[in-house]
């Protein structure tokens, strides 16, 4: 039995492996992610106003946006949407080069297959947003992550991590079906 004077001490030698402990099982984060707190089920008819371009969540038009290629922008409200529904939007410069677009559809034709029954296929939305910080930026409902290109590290571990994107409201419902009007 440990004297009431001796607890303290050993408590104080345990926490340094309690935390190295708990840290190890803690899943990675991946550097630049951003996660915001939007509620769903908000339809609003008309153009919507957005704090991120392109935005993560928000206020959306009642009709969805078909989870496609597009080579033109589509509208924020239509894509918030397809967002609410589950999908994943890549967004991109208008100016990414040919060559980086076949990389990057590529790239997710591998991802939008997991192999694991339980997990629904990505649906994905793809299409260029003017004026992009970043030359791509990847959205999920509630997150968001600026890549460097196409070739950026981040961008496989965020499709590598999709189990760990916040849960869409409506992730059930998808996008293969809605409108595919371009601005």
């Amino acid at each position: 039995m440990l004297r009431p004077s001796l607890l303290p001490s050993r408590v104080f030698l345990l926490l340094p492996l309690l935390a190295v402990t708990l840290g190890a099982c803690a899943r990675p984060g991946i550097e630049g992610l951003q996660t915001y707190a939007y509620a769903g089920g908000q339809q609003q008819e008309g153009r919507i106003a957005y704090a991120q371009t392109p935005p993560a969540g928000g206020a959306y038009s009642p009709m969805w946006q078909k989870c496609a290629h597009y080579t033109a922008p589509v509208y924020d409200e239509y894509a918030v949407h397809s967002l609410e529904r589950g999908a994943l939007w890549i967004a991109y410069r208008p100016d990414l080069s040919a060559a980086d677009l076949q990389a990057l559809q590529a790239l997710l034709a591998r991802s939008a297959a997991p192999g694991d029954p339980e997990v629904r296929p990505l649906e994905v939305l793809l299409s260029p947003v003017p004026g992009l910080g970043t030359p791509l930026v990847a959205t999920v409902w509630n997150a968001q992550l600026p890549l460097a290109g196409v070739n950026d590290a981040r961008l496989k571990a965020f499709l590598d991590g999709r189990d760990r994107w916040p849960a869409a409201p409506e992730a059930a419902l998808g996008c293969a079906s809605g409108v595919t009007m371009t601005q």
